[in-house]
């Protein structure tokens, strides 16, 4: 079997240029499975880990992905706010032990604003029940005290060049329409959060009186004409908030969480409802499900196509090889030697392209990850295959196995004397 192993070697390396082209193809096609399978886990490991701890997302009745995008993602939009009155009833449930209203619509360009209070630092969950902590500077000031203060998402300061002490101003909604910066009311930047991998990089906080002091002077998303508010008048005002986007809740156990979701669901006052993260993520995943198999399956015709190529280039080669083959069968080789010398060579082929496909695929992940994480917020993890990839590189393996028993097969059935005649 040695010998058998080293002429394949041998004649592989004499045709190492075709049999290149081969391996680099079926390296394309690992580099993709592996891609796209690693893509997957990741960014399904970022959407768990993006809130861990809150027990119960509260909001308007709607559909339990749209809050749940909305309030932890800041995808899409809210159907309708809350009344802060009937979170604060919701939050005196014997069985809550904490909540934290959010409000969101406003941007800086292109970042989400998130309006919340200081708690949202104290309770706020992620990955592994990962506490927020600051790389620079403080949480913004309860109340009055923190009026035009922001803190800073990793992302928005590092894409945005933001320091402490910095002065931003916000914008209404998505900020494309002339006219909709809040430009009479500057934030200073007080806090930068560390990355997290999360939405949270993405976002810029500020606290709930904040969000009304910018908004004491428009009405239906456009400003009052001839009523400006500065900033200082502000302060004076009633800046407590009426209503509110949604709030995330935390139980004091978590075996009430389904007593809880029942009450708000419930709830005499106004419709709202409550939605369980975990459930509302499993259900997101089986949308997004069939979206991940046809990824998967197109890599799978990558892998096919490439080792319907190694196919061809030995089956092409094997004309030229007969006169070889009946060499090796007139001193000695016996037809199942001829086989698995083919197949050895099939084999060292694709375990070539295997490798150097998941060569690639790791020099591609250190390459694109911080792209990726600084434009979509997604954190793509560079380490050893996981169960299921080593799953996908053994079925490329035994693929490409059975792939070059094609040749062999058809070499095993040429007779000596077919080798040795003289071709006109």
């Amino acid at each position: 079997m040695t010998a058998i192993l080293r002429i394949a070697l041998a004649s592989a390396w004499h045709r190492r240029g075709t049999l290149a082209l081969v391996a680099l193809s079926i390296a394309l096609a690992t580099l993709l499975l592996l891609g796209v399978e690693r893509v997957r886990a990741d960014v399904r490991q970022n959407f768990a880990q993006a809130v861990s701890g809150t027990d119960l997302i509260v909001g308007a009745r709607t559909g339990p992905l749209q809050l749940l995008l909305y309030a932890v993602f800041r995808v899409g939009g809210a159907t309708n706010n809350v009344r802060l009155e009937s979170l604060e009833q919701i939050a005196r449930h014997r069985a809550v032990a904490w909540m934290v209203p959010l409000s969101l619509g406003d941007s800086h360009r292109g970042f989400a604003v998130l309006a919340t209070t200081p708690d949202y630092f104290e309770h706020y969950r992620h990955g592994d029940r990962q506490p927020l902590t600051f790389a620079q500077g403080r949480p913004f000031g309860a109340g009055l005290d923190g009026l035009y203060e922001v803190v800073l998402g990793a992302d928005v300061a590092d894409t945005l060049g933001y320091r402490l002490g910095d002065r931003l101003t916000l914008s209404h909604g998505s900020g494309e329409m002339p006219g909709s910066e809040h430009a009479d009311k500057p934030f200073a930047v007080v806090g930068i959060l560390q990355r997290t991998g999360t939405p949270v990089d993405r976002t810029l906080h500020i606290n709930l009186q904040s969000m009304e002091a910018i908004h004491l002077d428009w009405t239906a998303g456009v400003p009052l004409p001839g009523a400006r508010v500065s900033a200082e008048q502000a302060r004076a005002a009633d800046l407590r908030p009426q209503q509110v986007t949604a709030a995330l809740v935390g139980l004091k156990n978590r075996a009430a969480v389904f007593a809880v979701q029942r009450a708000v669901a419930e709830f005499e006052a106004e419709p709202l409802l409550a939605v369980l993260p975990g459930v509302a993520l499993d259900e997101l995943w089986q949308v997004v499900g069939a979206g991940e198999r046809a990824l998967l399956a197109v890599s799978a015709m990558v892998g096919v196509v490439s080792l319907a190529g190694l196919v061809a280039v030995v089956l092409a080669g094997l004309n030229e090889r007969r006169r070889e083959l009946a060499v090796l069968r007139a001193v000695g080789a016996a037809p199942r030697h001829v086989l698995a010398m083919l197949a050895a060579e099939g084999a060292l082929v694709t375990l070539a392209g295997v490798v150097l496909g998941v060569l690639l695929t790791g020099v591609a992940i250190a390459v694109a990850a911080p792209v990726v994480q600084a434009r979509f917020g997604l954190g793509l993890s560079l380490g050893p295959p996981d169960a299921a990839q080593w799953a996908l590189l053994g079925a490329v393996l035994a693929a490409g196995f059975g792939a070059s028993l094609v040749p062999g097969w058809r070499a095993y059935r040429l007779s000596l004397a077919d080798g040795l005649a003289p071709r006109a």
